[in-house]
């Protein structure tokens, strides 16, 4: 049997475990992988490869980094290369006319959600902050929507937990790989009949902002845990700890006063979050937490800091943080971060 010949479309991590699943199947000849140029990164801005172009060097496939997937030049190129199909993960643009015409098999992409819900380019995320119990990856013929297209395939995983967006883009990217070699064969064969996407349940996932980490203590514990799992490790959950109490207190840390002046307000610091859990209204273990009543809380406010964790009160019950890091610090346990810092009962995170 002649092996079917794919280009592969490809720019993020998400992609890189179907990459490698497909050119390590006999099944298939990967004639070329595109991805999106090099782009500006870190302090320097010095361009750096995409994760697929990175792994197609390493697996020694010809790589075509068009700027626009529109260009003529580029499109010529890519029918020269006569592809049966064309298969797509997390490449970066949509596909014109010239190109989703052109293979015989047509062009499928896998999408990590369960379409038609989370459309769009974030669906891991705002499946975790939207307290989802499931999701999965969608096998689809790509049209000239974003996302829209018909459906050849899905597999479903549960969000467990102990999920971020890490773990579960992972998992997520293992299922679609392991999708697309399972199912392009009957695809080609013609034993599956693609169906149109439901019109009902369609959502869309917006791109992640790193405002969307910044953490509102007005929200009940349980969304703002889901919001902390969902953003980490990008943009990560941060809030600032504005040090002082109402009932007067240490400031966190001020500024040097010039000489014969005087020492200028605190400031703020900023505090990523890592690793929380919720605190129910009902539990009464924590002293701390028991004895600041609901009605006497006020969203942000520390209950208890202690080596079991910062309680910290919410819109609806509470949230003990576990892993935190400072602004230019590294991430360290509770316990770790109280051995060089004093929070006190009644001072205040936000901002």
């Amino acid at each position: 049997m002649t092996a079917l010949r794919i280009i592969f479309m490809g720019t993020a991590e998400l992609s890189c475990a179907s990459l490698q699943a497909l050119a390590g199947n006999p099944q298939f000849q990967i004639a070329a992988v595109v991805t999106q140029p090099d782009r500006p990164q870190g302090r320097d801005l010095k361009p750096q490869p995409s994760p697929v172009k990175l792994l197609a060097r390493r697996l020694n496939l010809p790589v075509l980094q068009p700027e626009r997937v529109r260009d003529g030049k580029f499109i010529a190129e890519f029918h020269s290369l006569q592809p049966d199909l064309v298969v797509g993960v997390a490449y970066g643009q949509i596909l014109p006319p010239a190109i989703l015409d052109l293979p015989r098999h047509g062009c499928l992409n896998i999408h990590a959600s369960l379409l038609p819900q989370y459309r769009g380019p974030a669906p891991i995320q705002w499946a975790i902050a939207n307290a989802d119990a499931e999701t999965g990856v969608t096998l689809m013929r790509i049209d000239a929507g974003l996302d829209t297209g018909d459906i050849v395939a899905q597999r479903r995983t549960p969000i467990r937990p102990e999920d971020d967006s890490a773990t579960l883009h992972d998992r997520l990217a293992q299922l679609g790989a392991e999708l697309l070699v399972q199912t392009i064969p009957d695809y080609v064969a013609g034993k599956i009949q693609p169906k149109a996407q439901p019109a009902a349940g369609a959502s869309y996932a917006p791109k992640i902002k790193k405002e969307d980490g910044r953490i509102d203590w007005n929200q009940p514990a349980r969304t703002i845990w889901n919001r902390l799992r969902a953003f980490t490790p990008w943009p990560g959950a941060f809030t600032f700890w504005l040090g002082v109490p109402p009932s007067g207190g240490n400031a966190i840390r001020t500024e040097e006063p010039p000489k014969g002046g005087t020492p200028s307000a605190p400031r703020p610091m900023l505090l990523k979050i890592w690793k929380a859990e919720v605190v129910e209204e009902a539990c009464r273990a924590d002293p701390g937490f028991a004895e600041a009543r609901a009605s006497e809380r006020r969203p942000g406010e520390i209950l208890s800091a202690d080596k079991t964790g910062i309680v910290v009160g919410c819109g609806q019950n509470a949230l003990r943080i576990l892993e935190l890091q400072r602004e230019g610090g590294r991430r360290m346990s509770a316990a770790e971060f109280l051995a060089g810092h004093v929070l006190k009962t009644g001072e205040k995170f936000g901002g």
